[in-house]
C-alpha cells in the first residue's frame, strides 16, 4: 500500500470522525448553559466607548491613585 493510499485511508475514516467530535465539541461549548453573558458581552463590546473614547492606561492608574 502507498503512502498515498495509507494517508487517505487515515483521512476518509479516523481523521473525519475527529473532526466531526471537534465540530460537536464546538457546538456544545457555544451552547452551554451560562454562556449566555459571555456571548452578549463578545456581541456588544464593538459598541463599549461608542458615546465617548475609552481611556487609556495612565489616565486609569491616575484615577485609581487619587481614589
Amino acid at each position: 500500500m502507498s503512502t498515498y493510499d495509507t494517508l487517505r485511508h487515515f483521512a476518509d475514516s479516523w481523521m473525519l470522525l475527529f473532526l466531526v467530535l471537534v465540530f460537536l465539541g464546538v457546538i456544545v461549548w457555544a451552547f452551554r448553559p451560562g454562556s449566555r453573558k459571555d456571548q452578549d458581552e463578545a456581541a456588544t463590546a464593538i459598541f463599549r466607548n461608542e458615546h465617548s473614547p475609552a481611556r487609556d492606561a495612565a489616565d486609569a492608574a491616575e484615577k485609581e491613585a487619587t481614589q
